[in-house]
């Protein structure tokens, strides 16, 4: 059998040339170079030094010569050897340090909020430990050899196919794999996005008057400028793109559950946006960041069907599973694919194959269905315990579906109670935090509410800070 250090010890470096082995011999730097390495503290009391006979060969120097220096080393005390435990740095008494000053008493440091209603989170601690332990083992277990190299720009094919056939099934979208390119989520599919419509000469892309503003920022970065659209209970007035002008190329949307106002864009601004997107060559970036839940009401299908050759479906697992997963798809018209992958790059590199795999083994197996229907659950439960726990003192909107309600304040207290709740340890965000500065819409007062954010321990205390915070 081959001697190996994963069998014999911890793998060593030392350099036998720094102490000057060539002039005081192999056997006598060796030996210093270990004693250094124990007093100094680098090579730690118990650890295990590999066998005689694998350290000489990684050093190239005769088996013997380590032997010797062992030795020594253990006659002074600094190595034990013991049959069957194999040579260790022997265990010493660590020096007592010299009287000082006594220690400076620390200020409590300052932590952040005790519990967070912010909104754009799932509940991380129900992510499906187990049950994607299990499909990682059998995604592992039949990958191609392949699959450990570099990958298709477009991301592993097994889980362009597993979300092509989700994605018709459950959010209405033509989805073919082949259109269907993975990304590390919705950051970086809106970046490779913006970058297309700058070679595109596109100058202005529109987007939702109540929005976050780390997409604008996003688009604005790539010397796109946004422009607002007013959003009201139908969702974004998309009639009006029309007369934003030509310098529009793009509109970004968030159609099944508008975010943060919660409305479902209606039948007929869809329309509108599609019409206007046929007029005049534009696109519509779709952000369908939470379809899969909802309450009381039934599934609005993804925009993406009505025309799939101009529309851009983005989707993530971020919301669904977890955002640590950083795995996103784009579902490209065909016009767009080449243009999108030459803008990511020869090579998948964004995201792991492995997750991939994963994750489309998650898919097909029937796992994420289930987890995502117990989700549903969760939140729905969670949303009529927020409802009830505010017990009617203001109007709540939002809240057949997603992860967040909107709950309406009377004018002029929304930063008051905002802070009113930080001071209770809870973490909320205020309507303005999401509008954009050029909309010209009235102002609204009121807090987005992000039920899906606590952890269940930390729910009941959660909503007991929120109420507690609120004039009512």
């Amino acid at each position: 059998m081959t001697d190996s250090w994963a069998t014999y010890g911890a793998d060593l470096h030392l350099d036998l040339a720094a102490v000057g082995a060539g002039e005081r011999g192999l056997r006598a730097a060796l030996t210093e170079s270990l004693r250094e390495a124990a007093r100094s503290g680098r090579l730690e009391p118990g650890t295990r030094l590999p066998s005689s006979r694998t350290f000489a060969a990684d050093l190239g120097i005769a088996r013997n010569t380590v032997a010797e220096a062992y030795a020594e080393l253990v006659a002074e005390g600094w190595l034990t050897a013991r049959q069957g435990s194999g040579t260790r740095v022997a265990e010493r008494a660590r020096p007592r340090r010299a009287p000082g000053p006594a220690p400076r008493v620390r200020r409590p440091v300052r932590r952040g909020p005790a519990y967070s209603l912010v909104p754009g989170s799932p509940d991380v601690g129900a992510f499906p430990r187990a049950g994607w332990l299990a499909a990682a083992r059998r995604a592992l277990t039949d990958a191609p050899n392949e699959a450990f190299g570099y990958s298709d720009t477009r991301g592993r094919i097994e889980l362009r196919e597993a979300l092509s056939g989700y994605l018709a099934r459950a959010r209405g979208v033509y989805a073919d794999p082949d259109r269907i390119v993975l990304c590390a989520g919705f950051v970086h599919a809106v970046r490779l996005l913006a970058g297309v419509l700058r070679a595109r000469r596109v100058r202005e892309v529109a987007v939702e008057g109540y929005s976050l503003d780390l997409h604008r920022d996003l688009l604005t970065g790539a010397g796109l400028r946004t422009r607002p659209l007013w959003v009201d209970g139908s969702g974004a007035r998309t009639p009006d793109l029309a007369g934003l002008g030509p310098r529009v190329g793009a509109v970004l949307l968030t159609p099944a559950h508008q975010f943060p106002t919660g409305a479902a864009l209606t039948p007929d601004r869809r329309a509108a946006a599609v019409d206007w997107a046929r007029t005049t060559g534009g696109l519509i970036l779709e952000d369908d960041y939470d379809g899969e839940f909802r309450y009381d009401r039934q599934p609005v299908g993804a925009l993406q069907g009505l025309d799939p050759d101009r529309v851009v479906y983005l989707g993530t697992a971020s919301k669904s599973l977890a955002p640590a997963l950083r795995t996103g798809w784009m579902v490209v018209p065909p016009d767009l694919l080449e243009e999108v992958l030459a803008a990511k790059g020869p090579a998948e590199w964004t995201s792991s194959a492995l997750d991939q795999l994963t994750l489309a083994e998650f898919i097909t197996s029937g796992a994420y269905d289930r987890h995502v229907r117990a989700m549903r659950l969760r939140y729905r439960r969670r949303r009529d315990e927020l409802v009830a726990a505010l017990d009617g003192g203001f109007p709540v909107s939002g809240i057949a579906a997603g992860l967040h309600a909107v709950l309406d304040l009377p004018e002029g207290t929304e930063r008051s109670i905002v802070q009113a709740a930080a001071w209770q340890g809870l973490a909320v965000e205020g309507l303005a935090r999401y509008r954009h500065p050029e909309t010209g819409m009235p102002g609204r007062e009121a807090l987005v509410l992000g039920y899906g954010t606590p952890t269940d321990s930390a729910w009941a205390p959660t909503l007991a800070a929120l109420t507690a915070a609120l004039p009512f």
